[in-house]
């Protein structure tokens, strides 16, 4: 294929390399006199024109004092610059037709995409395509993908997603195990909360560290390595299925105590408060969706976990906590409806049982499974693809 490359700068030119040892490139960037292996234009228009493919590779920079060098924690929150991205896409796009595909692998925060940049593609065709490369090894991991990720307008393995996976393929050493094809959000939210785990598990195996070092008789790699061999729930695909919140006699009440830790060997940070913090504020999220469409409310299962009668922990009953506490207007049920003919909005907590629902409801279903029907409304929590994408 006849492909241009627009950025050549850290990732850029390293994946510019890999894909010209399998196709035509021509590479643009606004530095004079770089080193890279391969053909460089001076001229962006010469570099995008008549190409069936155009990669941009620029900079989304923060601002200096965000970089990291220096505490960074008691800034506000700051997004990204999309200046540089904005221009060079909507100069590319002044190039190029229809024939032509735009793919950007820059990093940008999820909505970003249909807000900022497709509104600037007008003659090219666009997908999203961001990287998961590490500096240092981007041929490597170019050649070796964990997974590709193409975000298209509306999820769809498209004709133009279908071309970038033939474009990759020659360049493969191996098999690419899958390929994530989802919305703009999805793939620009696969790519940041993959670098987000990675940060998040940093940050918890070094407070082991500082753990171990402020009680003592204790090796905090003992315990990490016990934990990185722990591979049916921490290290698998367990609890990566979003619903509610964490529950039960263990998880909540051993974040609080290690809060007390924390506290005790004066680490001077708490990830334990904001783990809690995030599970309540989950909680009032799901609290002020029941809330929204007016009705009361009928959570369908007050234990832990479904299928649980146990309740010490319930996720379920904290939401309804918030339902009260929110709105001193409509009263929470559980299991059961008291009127079998007024309208309620349901809370399902435990799936494994079936129910009934009363016509003219809204049910609401955060392991998104449930059918909607003539007779009730039925909201998949945290699946907004059909509202939002158009």
């Amino acid at each position: 294929m006849k492909i241009g490359f627009v950025g050549l700068g850290h990732l850029g030119k390293d994946a510019a390399e890999v894909i010209a040892e399998h196709h035509d490139v021509i590479g643009y960037d606004i530095r004079e006199n770089i080193d890279v292996g391969v053909t460089v234009s001076s001229s962006l228009e010469f570099a995008v024109k008549d190409k069936d493919v155009v990669f941009v590779a620029v900079p989304t920079p923060h601002d200096p004092l965000y970089d990291g060098k220096e505490p960074t924690s008691h800034l506000p929150p700051k997004d990204f610059d999309y200046s540089i991205a904005k221009e060079v896409i909507s100069q590319v796009d002044n190039y190029v037709n229809k024939q032509t595909l735009i793919v950007l692998i820059s990093t940008v925060l999820p909505g970003t995409v249909r807000r900022e940049i497709l509104p600037l593609v007008k003659n090219g065709r666009f997908i999203y395509n961001p990287y998961l490369i590490a500096q240092g090894t981007v041929k490597h991991d170019m050649r070796n993908p964990e997974m590709l990720i193409i975000g298209t307008n509306e999820g769809e393995q498209s004709s133009d997603a279908m071309l970038l996976l033939e474009l990759y393929k020659p360049m493969l050493e191996q098999e690419v195990k899958r390929a994530a094809i989802g919305t703009y959000e999805e793939a620009e939210s696969i790519k940041i909360f993959y670098n987000t785990f990675i940060s998040a598990k940093i940050a918890l195996v070094n407070m082991i560290q500082d753990v171990a070092h402020g009680i003592g008789h204790m090796n905090a790699e003992v315990v990490c390595d016990a934990l990185a061999n722990s591979t049916m729930r921490i290290m698998s695909s367990k609890y990566m299925k979003p619903g509610f919140g964490d529950g039960g006699g263990c998880h909540p009440r051993d974040n609080i105590a290690l809060r007390s830790l924390a506290d005790r060997l004066h680490l001077g940070y708490d990830l334990f408060d904001s783990i809690m913090k995030a599970r309540e504020e989950q909680a009032a999220n799901m609290a002020r969706e029941c809330l929204r469409h007016g009705n009361d409310v009928i959570i369908l299962g007050k234990g832990f976990k479904p299928g649980i009668e146990q309740e010490a922990g319930s996720p379920s009953m904290l939401v309804g906590w918030f339902i009260e506490k929110l709105d001193g207007f409509h009263r929470v049920y559980y299991d059961m409806a008291p009127d079998p003919n007024t309208p309620y909005t349901y809370l399902i907590h435990d799936n494994t049982k079936e129910y009934k629902f009363n016509k003219g409801s809204v049910v609401i279903d955060p392991y998104r499974k449930l059918k909607p029907t003539e007779d009730y409304k039925v909201v998949h929590y945290g699946n907004t693809r059909n509202s939002r994408t158009k």
